[in-house]
């Protein structure tokens, strides 16, 4: 760069350290992150800044990380208003006993409505700038996401059986496909079908399924895989593994992205490679359902895209990303027994560059590299708890400080500044979701 040239910036943000996630295992110091528009401008020293950038607003954030936006994979957004509500019982109890009668009582397009924004408190509150959800009324979310400012993947169900929004699969997929038509090439929203397990949907939905994405590109996310009751009542019924069924339903491939995974053998493994799948590990909510433990890093090693999920606040019970990576680094060393299986950096890019490659979005999200998207945010470590500081990567893993997200931008525009939410509406929000509590509580008297 030639000394008298002078570049214009929209945002400068000078910072102690930044982890850009791409290269990997890198930390550099001392940095300043340019934006202009809604792009990474560049990534400089803070002494070439100021010599080659003039920027309309500067901010010094001396004892802060910056890393791209996390990337929250898969969840049910608006079940955070079934936070806590039918705790320590197993997954098909849970969903059965509990979950899906209060659904019949209470999904409506203001039940969604309200407990997405909650969601979006939450996650962006917590350092998530996308998220990707699968539940009812995707048009409620799609548009509650955009209007927010947040990008979000947005699966349509596809199920037997009715549903609050829907008779059944043929309508399901009648309204995915006018779904997929209005929400294609948008910048915010990434429409994507959801058809919901292997027993829940037959062989003809999903291949109609299969039919609409190669029709359209949209991804599928699918739970695969949860349980071992699962697997074994699967082998019992047909013969045949879920992944087996799904492979020669069409099903796997590099649209595909299989939640879960806790109950893996080699050919399941084998059917993941070859097929190009992707596979989002949810740790805590299978720790909780006691679904199984995911073979995380046998997976990376045989060359699956491993990205991270929440799941739903119903079974977590938050959606804290920064949590998930704690348990999912622990979690992993331990099926692993091995010390130095995912280290901070890895779970880091699980988050990252790992979730915008399974939602096909990794040509402009999930690291911090001029020409991508502005998904930025902040972390602060002047914790006294959080002392010293050796490697901000470590602690960002495993101190579990969500919450010291300080400050959050997405295409550049600010949604979280000094650890206030710029685009919802707090007070008003808690009042909409004391309301939806107390039905509940109610209901279940």
């Amino acid at each position: 760069m030639k000394a008298d040239t002078i570049n214009a910036a929209d945002i400068r943000i000078n910072a102690r350290w930044v982890i850009p996630i791409e290269p990997a295992d890198t930390v550099l110091e001392h940095q300043a992150v340019l934006v202009q528009a809604d792009r990474i401008a560049a990534i400089v020293s803070q002494d070439e800044a100021d010599a080659h950038y003039r920027a309309k607003e500067v901010i010094d954030l001396p004892n802060h990380v910056l890393l791209p936006g996390l990337i929250n994979t898969h969840g049910h957004a608006a079940m955070s208003l079934f936070r806590g509500m039918a705790d320590d019982l197993p997954l098909m109890s849970w969903l059965n006993d509990h979950i899906w009668p209060a659904e019949g009582a209470f999904i409506s397009e203001s039940f969604i409505a309200d407990g997405t924004q909650l969601a979006m408190a939450e996650m962006l509150r917590t350092g998530t700038t996308t998220f990707s959800d699968m539940y009812f009324f995707p048009e409620v979310v799609a548009q509650l996401a955009h209007d927010t400012g947040m990008r979000a993947q947005v699966c349509f169900p596809l199920l037997d059986f009715p549903t609050p929004w829907g008779s059944g699969p043929e309508e399901y997929l009648r309204k995915g496909r006018s779904f997929i038509e209005q929400w294609k090439d948008n910048a915010f929203i990434t429409p994507a079908i959801g058809p919901h397990a292997p027993y829940t949907v037959s062989d003809e939905p999903l291949k109609e399924a299969v039919a609409l994405s190669n029709e359209t590109g949209a991804a599928i996310q699918i739970h695969l895989h949860e349980t071992a009751f699962e697997v074994a009542d699967a082998l019992d019924k047909t013969d045949t593994r879920p992944t087996a069924r799904m492979a020669d339903l069409g099903l796997l491939g590099p649209n595909t992205q299989c939640v879960h995974m806790t109950q893996i053998d080699e050919s399941d493994l084998t059917l993941l490679k070859q097929s190009g799948a992707h596979v989002i590990h949810c740790p805590e909510s299978n720790l909780k359902l006691a679904s199984g433990l995911s073979p995380v890093q046998k997976m990376r090693e045989a060359g699956v895209n491993v990205a991270i999920g929440t799941d739903g606040a119903a079974s977590n019970n938050d959606l804290d990303l920064f949590g998930e990576l704690s348990t999912a680094a622990m979690l992993a060393k331990a099926v692993a027994d091995n010390a130095a299986a995912l280290t901070a950096h890895e779970a880091l890019a699980m988050a990252t560059i790992a979730g915008a490659r399974a939602i096909g979005r990794e040509h402009e999200l999930g690291s911090l590299t001029p020409g991508k998207l502005a998904d930025i945010i902040a972390v602060d470590l002047s914790d006294p708890f959080l002392q010293p500081v050796y490697d901000p990567a470590s602690h960002l893993v495993y101190s579990r400080h969500g919450r010291q997200v300080s400050h959050s931008w997405i295409g550049g525009v600010p949604q979280v500044q000094e650890g206030a939410l710029t685009r919802i509406d707090v007070p008003d929000l808690m009042l909409r979701v004391q309301g939806w509590a107390q039905k509940i509580r109610e209901q279940q008297s």
